[in-house]
């Protein structure tokens, strides 16, 4: 992301009939809301700027500065709206203190999204001249159209052999849509069922009715015929070795949402509870590892996961000693092998799944899983966990409470 200058954010500041610019006296009050609005706005860029979006904390309607005190807090709580999940896909933005005629201000720049139409809170806004709006029914479809020309992910990959009769039309309509979007927006919906699946990168846009890569996965029939290492393979090993008896094995396959929430299911079966009533008054209960930890690692591991040019899943190794959680596909974009797990390092090679994860509530932010696991490892009396990359796998290590 290139920084502007100051000449150009004087110069923008100053513009009051921008549709790239919007200015905020502070951060209080409903501001975080509109803030999130303009920043998701900013993203769609319909008009096709194709130029980043600026949005000012510390500006008067006229530009000119409030006077604000720009804190370490105020910027930290500006960076969120990258990371808390509440505007899908998520944003590219950078946040900064300059000072611009004389004065602080805390200045967000955001990018335009490969990946419109961007949501906040189940509504797309979008910019008309100066002022915010809810993006109409053929605002959208250009939104749309503007996808079809910018270099996608693989999760949003159309499937050339895949038909629309491949996916559950169900499942989208009465599980998916329903969290996706504000109750307002459905009711208000005249969209075709291919207009809305183009809306959520199901299919390829509403002309070109192909599934795509996304869509098999959330909504698919059988996700597994055309990604064939879209599955989780689970393995419950009397021992501490690959070659001791195996007492429990499942391959857990079907839409990611069925595949996660069964994984869960057996994990927590395997997750024995020992409850203590001799060395305490009241009894206590103690799990060998914290469930807390087992989700947010398989989470990573299924979202952040390669599914191109393999058919390797995401393998569980239950050992007596330890849990091995392996996935395809080593650090991606700005992770590397060197700062992997690191705060605040995170990028996704799938970002349409990462947003269907938060809809249906496996992650209620963006960057926070191992940081999570690690501190429940910590509460529980676990040893820290490990994470073993390469270029083909990530692997994390999970040892049993002692």
């Amino acid at each position: 992301m290139k920084r502007l200058t100051d000449r150009q954010l004087r110069k923008l500041l100053d513009d009051l009939e921008s549709d790239r610019v919007e200015r905020k006296e502070s951060f209080k009050g409903d501001v975080p809301k509109k803030a999130r609005q303009a920043v998701c706005a900013f993203a769609n860029d319909l008009p096709g700027h194709n130029q980043p979006g600026i949005l000012f904390i510390g500006a008067r309607d006229d530009g000119e500065p409030s006077g604000l005190d720009i804190t370490e807090p105020l910027l930290l709580s500006l960076s969120d709206m990258k990371t808390d999940g509440n505007i899908l896909p998520l944003p590219v933005l950078f946040v900064e203190k300059r000072v611009l005629k004389g004065a602080e201000m805390a200045v967000v720049t955001v990018m335009p999204s490969d990946l419109p139409p961007v949501k906040y809170d189940g509504r797309i806004w979008i910019r008309t001249g100066p002022r915010r709006a809810l993006a109409n029914e053929q605002e959208e479809r250009r939104l749309n159209e503007k996808r079809r020309h910018k270099n996608l992910p693989f999760d949003t990959y159309p499937v050339p052999t895949a038909k629309l009769s491949d996916l559950v039309r169900v499942i989208f309509e009465n599980e998916y849509l329903p969290r996706a979007f504000a109750e307002d927006v459905l009711e208000a919906n005249n969209r075709t069922y291919e207009e809305r699946l183009a809306s959520c990168r199901m299919i390829a846009s509403p002309d070109k009715i192909t599934p795509t890569i996304l869509g098999l996965l959330v909504i698919g029939k059988n996700p597994q015929d055309f990604l064939p290492g879209a599955y989780i393979q689970f393995l419950r090993i009397q021992g501490k070795e690959l070659a001791d008896p195996v007492i429990d094995e499942e391959r857990i396959g079907g839409g990611i949402v069925e595949v996660l929430r069964r994984a869960e299911e057996k994990m927590k079966a395997h997750n024995y509870r020992a409850i203590d009533i001799e060395s305490a008054p009241t009894h206590t209960i103690e799990t060998p590892y914290p469930q807390v930890a087992l989700q947010q690692i398989l989470y990573n591991a299924v979202l952040h996961r390669t599914y191109e040019h393999t058919n390797a899943p995401v393998r569980i190794y239950w050992f007596d000693d330890r849990i091995e959680i392996h996935s395809p596909g080593g650090p991606y974009g700005n992770v590397t092998e060197e700062n992997f797990g690191n705060p605040g390092i995170t990028d996704y090679r799938n970002p349409g799944l990462a947003d269907v994860l938060k809809v249906f509530g496996f992650i209620q932010g963006f960057g926070r899983g191992i940081a999570v696991a690690r501190r429940a490892m910590e509460t529980n009396g676990n040893p820290p966990a490990e994470f073993e990359t390469s270029a083909s796998a990530v692997v994390c290590i999970l040892r049993r409470k002692s």
